[in-house]
């Protein structure tokens, strides 16, 4: 579906169909049918917001159906013709028999004759290339680099030439970074299409495995990146064929300039900084761009400002900013794992295959062509980063019971109901062991109503019995609507015959008791 929408956003763009069969690798019928499908169906670019690609799908195709596919392993014929040359004895029935033990179900040997022939009749033949103002720009990395010198470690590392050509012009520009990865492959990108001042329509790449995911003569696979930040600058990407640099033999002249003139005239300088190399190259590059030609009058320079810089479209007002595309799988706790971080999505997602977009500060997640979920990046490792929203409302009523917020739901019910989880909760050695018995009372003032419940609790509390299985009992046999029964006070004489009261221990009539005993002791 990413390759359909490419076509209806190339048409946007005014390409003409057989334009955008070469950008997206595809036959003109396809394009044809993709684009006749889009006005049958009212289909048009740029989708709306909520269109994700099971509804494009639906609305081109119907209902979706799976095609068989078969291709035949091609042989390589630059190896089969350099046997031939090599050895004086090798035959091409040889040659095709040793095809046809590693590709059993490859081309018959007529069928593998003609294609060599085929393929011969053309090695020497050279299109000589006519390149529209403003049309491609071609970009490649030379094979030579550059050493930078850390001057505290003293560890030597090789710096990555990057260049760019535009087609009409040959104005040139060339970038030291410090790897070929997709950082510094779409940073050069962005920075050559600031130093050309405009954007090209075409963008014609290597097979460079941060540009093209899947090398193919017919259907190359770009990087979603790639393609994303071809699609912010309103450009297409046309890789060339594996194995062919002529294909971008505009830049390859690019790269043997650069490699001639900066690269071996900065052999004898030695640099402790990219920067300090960059700012090297920019100088001699200054330099090869306003060199005059030999055959022919002008320079790089003022083709570019006659021919190439006026037909470049405007760069848009916002920068590309990078980002990396990775897929994940929700766990069952519905997060996905990003570089040893977990992030949160919405709970039904649980299973799925989704794709992430990781820029500097943030990361987007997509299903199917739908943003998800949003959140900021952390580098923190083995912690998690969650959206309320996305758990399941059980699991955030769960999050939700603390012992202040049970109270206040007691206090719903009454007083007596709020004062018997207070006692529940302090009479626990973790507040959270009483939440069980809590939430069991609130389900009984659903099954009985409030009065009762408020009654029973009440009588739980006369009775020191707080507990879940207290006032489920006292409700089960109608105890709550029987009149609690007065208890004497604490400090109430008890009067007794056996009991001699606080009188008794009175000084005076103690000591009036005493004498008595005395006098008829000694009576006695």
């Amino acid at each position: 579906m990413r390759k359909i929408k490419e076509v209806l956003r190339l048409q946007q763009l005014g390409l003409g169909q057989r334009e955008i069969a070469r950008c997206c690798s595809i036959g003109q019928s396809s394009v044809h049918n993709y684009l006749k499908r889009a006005e049958s169906a009212g289909v048009e670019w740029p989708l709306p917001a909520d269109c994700d690609d099971a509804q494009l799908e639906e609305r081109l195709f119907g209902r979706r159906r799976v095609k068989a596919r078969y291709e035949k392993s091609e042989p390589d014929f630059a190896v089969v013709h350099e046997q031939l040359k090599s050895h004086k004895y090798v035959t091409l029935q040889l040659l095709w028999e040793e095809y046809i033990e590693q590709h059993p179900g490859g081309y018959r040997y007529s069928r593998f004759c003609e294609l060599y022939r085929r393929w011969r009749r053309k090695l020497d033949v050279v299109l000589r290339q006519e390149h529209r103002a403003g049309e491609k720009l071609f970009v490649d990395y030379a094979g030579a680099t550059i050493p930078v010198e850390n001057p505290t470690t003293g560890e030597v590392r090789q710096a990555q030439i990057f260049v760019a050509a535009l087609g009409a012009s040959s104005y040139s520009y060339a970038e030291a970074s410090w790897s070929q990865q997709l950082p510094d492959w779409l940073g050069s990108h962005v920075r050559a299409f600031e130093f050309f001042r405009g954007v090209p329509e075409i963008v014609v790449s290597d097979n460079l495995r941060s540009g093209v995911s899947r090398a193919c003569r017919y259907e190359p696979d770009l990087n979603r990146s790639y393609q994303e930040m071809a699609a912010h600058y309103g450009v297409a990407v046309v890789p060339t064929r594996p194995r062919k640099p002529r294909d971008k033999a505009k830049v390859e002249a690019a790269v043997q300039v650069v490699e001639r003139w900066i690269v071996a005239a900065l052999r004898k300088r030695r640099f402790s900084s990219l920067g300090e190399l960059n700012q090297a190259i920019a100088e001699l590059l200054e330099r090869i761009n306003q060199r005059a030609f030999r055959k022919r009058s002008g320079s790089r320079l003022s083709l570019y400002q006659s021919l190439d810089r006026p037909a470049l479209k405007p760069l848009p007002v916002e920068r590309y900013e990078f980002g990396e595309w990775k897929t994940a799988r929700v766990n069952i706790d519905y997060h996905i794992e990003v570089e040893r971080h977990y992030y949160s999505v919405p709970y039904q997602l649980v299973g799925k295959r989704l794709e992430v977009r990781l820029a500097a500060r943030t990361l987007e997640i997509f299903h199917q062509g739908r943003r998800v979920a949003s959140h900021p990046r952390s580098q923190e490792p083995y912690r998690q980063t969650t959206v309320h929203e996305h758990r399941p409302k059980s699991h955030q009523q769960h999050l939700e019971w603390t012992p202040s917020r049970l109270i206040d739901w007691a206090r719903n019910v009454g007083a007596s109901t709020a004062k018997v989880f207070e006692k529940i909760l302090a009479a626990k050695p973790h507040p959270e062991m009483g939440y069980r018995s809590c939430l069991g009372i609130l389900r009984l003032s659903k099954m009985h109503s409030t009065e009762r419940v408020e009654a029973a609790s009440r009588r739980a509390l006369h009775f020191d019995a707080c507990s879940y299985q207290s006032l489920k009992s006292i409700l089960a046999s109608g105890l709550d609507r029987q009149p609690l029964e007065e208890s004497p006070p604490e400090n109430a004489p008890v009067e007794h015959n056996n009991i001699r009261g606080a009188d008794y221990y009175d000084p005076p009539q103690l000591l009036q008791t005493l004498d008595l005993a005395t006098q008829q002791e000694t009576a006695c």
